[in-house]
């Protein structure tokens, strides 16, 4: 893996310049807390009146809208799960949420995709573990031989905790 196309960063993920965003949503697609309220907020009322025609989206999923008021194009919405311990199939879920997430960005023909660190707020999925479910995730999508045109991911992290635990498992996974 070429680690050198995965970058970590500290920031407001409403704010980036890339092609594809990723919204930790909430299986309605209709706008929440956290992320996704941020996401809606700043792209406007457009967005909600197109994910309002989406009829939701299944934990794992992806589906693709336009960026309308922010600098990428397009965002991709992916309900991530809830923590409930671990035991409940959570990091095969996670796992499609990446995943998903990245072919429904190659779809469009994207180049630069930035993710959030999905599940990890309120759905309370824990740091170290979901850091590594992600880059696990997008380690796998650029060795599966999946046709795509994604050239970077950023992982944009909200705080200090976040990015700290993203840098650590990237080091881990570099070995």
């Amino acid at each position: 893996m070429d680690w050198n196309r995965v970058e970590i960063s500290m920031g407001d993920i409403t704010k980036q310049g890339v092609d594809v965003i990723v919204n930790a949503a909430n299986t309605t697609l209709l706008g929440g807390g956290g992320v996704d309220g941020a996401i809606h907020r700043a792209a406007g009322p457009e967005l909600l009146q197109e994910c309002r025609k989406l009829n939701g989206c299944q934990t794992g999923e992806a589906k693709i809208t336009k960026g309308y008021r922010l600098q990428a194009k397009y965002i991709v919405h992916t309900p991530g799960p809830v923590w409930h311990g671990g035991g409940h199939g959570e990091s095969q879920l996670l796992r499609n949420s990446y995943m998903n997430s990245l072919v429904q960005a190659s779809k469009v023909g994207a180049k630069t995709v930035a993710f959030p660190s999905i599940s990890t707020g309120v759905y309370g999925y824990p740091l170290e573990k979901a850091s590594r479910v992600a880059l696990h995730a997008i380690e796998e999508f650029f060795s599966s031989g999946i046709e795509n045109s994604i050239e970077k991911v950023c992982i944009v992290c909200f705080d200090e905790n976040t990015y700290r635990h993203y840098v650590e498992a990237v080091e881990e996974l570099k070995g």
